[in-house]
């Protein structure tokens, strides 16, 4: 990696911890993928957001999971689907996408920094 940020570009990222409230399928989706509906606390509300993530996740297990998203991108259009956020995750050697997530169940809306 030869790209360095400043502190102060990096404070630009918000990422935020927030819980998945929905999952619903999303066939429109060129790759696999999930519809997500996400609560980030009451300061940032609620935000949906499309996630490749079905090659090591099923629905049921996503459903009250706590994941870590950046919350300040722009909104992307993807179908008739609107992306609110960007779910983070490792990506591995196949495209199957670990999420990030904290270790203990803490606050909606808790900053990552």
């Amino acid at each position: 990696m030869d790209t360095n940020l400043t502190w102060a570009e990096f404070e630009k990222v918000a990422m935020y911890v927030g819980t998945i409230m929905a999952v619903n399928d999303f066939p429109e989706a060129r790759k696999p993928a999930f519809q997500l509906t996400i609560n980030f606390g009451e300061v940032i509300g609620i935000r949906k957001t499309s996630a490749q993530i079905t090659k090591r996740y099923a629905k049921e297990e996503l459903l009250n999971r706590q994941i870590v998203a950046v919350i300040n991108f722009p909104k992307k259009q993807i179908g008739k689907f609107m992306s609110e956020c960007l779910v983070l995750g490792a990506v591995g050697e196949e495209g199957d996408v670990i999420l990030l997530a904290p270790d203990f169940k803490v606050e909606n809306g808790l900053r990552i920094g």
